[in-house]
């Protein structure tokens, strides 16, 4: 697993620009939409708009990195090492973890990124270092969640091009979909049973809590930990059955 792990960052160093790409427009959406929309908030009740939308944004980012992920499948089959690594002697768990792992690894390096600007944004996590290692938690979550969902769609498609339309069409609905941009409390109707239906709300909405909140809600956190740990497991399922449909 460390191996095919390792394997892939280097991959992911030597073209620095999936990670420019993929951290671009998050860094966008952080800086220009937060200064734009940040008065019209602040007459909503919304202090410092831009760590409001910084869980969604994390998110964002997440989903980014670990799309970029789904691409090294399809590198590797057009070079061929694909093929060599399903005959070497390596478990198919390491396989999938290894790759999987490389994607969460991005996501963590892009998050700290994109925290390191929002800090010059006077943002800081209110709930102390017990809300910090509950938020590092519920990225790994999601992370490993999203690698992989990935995973298992790239190898369930023929090419990159039809992948990268798929994961576009997956991804922004699940951002604009969520209440990255604007108060849960102001939705109403149909758009707002879409949002409650979309998972990563409630990632978002815990992220903010800890984010903004003085006091860890476990009752708000609990649920949502639950909820995603069942998903990684059905992701990671998923993924290992997609890579053994590979071998028949």
């Amino acid at each position: 697993m460390l191996n095919i792990l390792w394997r892939n960052i280097k991959w992911r160093f030597q073209n620095p620009v999936s990670i420019a790409v993929t951290l671009l427009q998050p860094l966008i959406w952080l800086v220009l939409y937060s200064a734009v929309a940040g008065q019209a908030m602040q007459r909503m009740g919304i202090g410092n708009y831009t760590a409001f939308i910084l869980p969604g944004i994390m998110v964002l980012v997440i989903l980014a990195a670990c799309c970029s992920g789904g691409i090294i499948n399809f590198i590797m089959k057009a070079n061929g090492s694909f093929y060599r690594i399903l005959i070497a002697p390596v478990s198919r768990s390491s396989i999938v973890l290894g790759q999987m792992l490389e994607a969460v690894l991005v996501s963590f390096l892009e998050v700290a990124i994109l925290w390191a600007v929002s800090t010059f944004f006077s943002v800081t996590v209110a709930s102390g270092l017990a809300g910090m290692a509950l938020i590092i938690l519920l990225i790994f979550m999601t992370a490993f969640f999203m690698s992989g969902l990935t995973y298992s769609i790239s190898l369930l498609l023929p090419n990159e091009v039809i992948y990268e339309t798929i994961m576009n069409a997956i991804v922004l609905p699940i951002f604009f979909l969520s209440p990255a941009l604007f108060p849960l409390a102001g939705l109403s109707g149909g758009l707002k049973i879409a949002v409650m239906l979309n998972p990563f709300t409630y990632i978002i909405s815990a992220l903010r809590s800890l984010i903004l909140g003085e006091t860890v809600l476990i009752g708000e956190i609990l649920p949502v930990t639950v909820l995603f740990a069942v998903m990684c497991c059905g992701s990671f399922a998923l993924a290992m059955w997609r890579l053994k449909k590979e071998t028949n």
